[in-house]
Parts: structure tokens; sequence; C-alpha cells
């Protein structure tokens, strides 16, 4: 016998009906997604040794792993020019510019509420601690 509530069995449930935003965050806030393409908005058009410099913490294999998804999701465009010796240079693309509202509204949030965040931390930690 089947559910008559006409509910799904929530074991059953994919996250992304649960959730409509679970793709997005899955694909703009993963790993080294966000600095990436907050660096090319905010510089332009880049050589990967320039992406590499602003992001220090990277790894070659990781920026050329995220760069490859990020061509793949559509949010930067790879441009390769066969010059000599060959010059590959990254750009954020139509698609990718379209987050800058959602960028500029975790920009203010951060603004607002991480001293919040970071003092409902302390608050938290204290008490486990006691």
């Amino acid at each position: 016998m089947g559910d008559t509530t006409g509910k799904a069995d929530a074991a059953s449930v994919d996250p992304e009906q649960v959730c409509p935003i679970a793709p997005v965050v899955d694909i703009v806030f993963s790993r080294w997604t966000t600095p990436i393409l907050w660096s090319l908005n905010q510089y332009g058009r880049q050589r990967f040794v320039e992406l590499q410099r602003r992001i220090s913490t990277i790894t070659p294999k990781v920026l050329t792993q995220r760069l490859r998804q990020l061509e793949r999701d559509g949010l930067v465009v790879r441009m390769y020019h066969p010059e000599v010796p060959p010059r590959v240079e990254y750009e954020i693309s139509e698609l990718g510019r379209s987050l800058a509202p959602l960028f500029a509204h975790l920009t203010e949030w951060a603004a607002t509420n991480l001293d919040r965040v970071d003092q409902a931390r302390r608050d938290y930690d204290s008490a486990s601690a006691g």
C-alpha cells in the first residue's frame, strides 16, 4: 500500500526539491569558486599566473580543476591565443557576472553580521566548556 496522503516518503525526496537553491550553492560556493569569480569580476581578464598570485593559497592543480569546472558551468570563458609562446586568459562570463548582485548582498550581510556570528561562537564555546 502506498502513501495515501500524497506526500512523498521523506527518505526518498530529492534534496533539490526540498531546497531549490541547493544546486546553486553547490555550483557557486564550492571551495575556491567564490575567490576565482570574485577576482575575475573585480580585476577583469587574467592569465592563470595572475589568478594564482591573487589567490595565493590555491595550488596550480586545484586552480586548473576549478577553472575547468567553471568553464564547463558557463561561469568563466577561457581564451586561447595561438602565439609563441601560447597565451591563455580567463574572463568571467555574462552568466558569471549575473551573480554580482548575489555577491553584493552576501558582502553586505557579512559586514552586518559576521561579528554577531563570531560572538555567538564565543558564547557557545564558553557555555560548552563550562
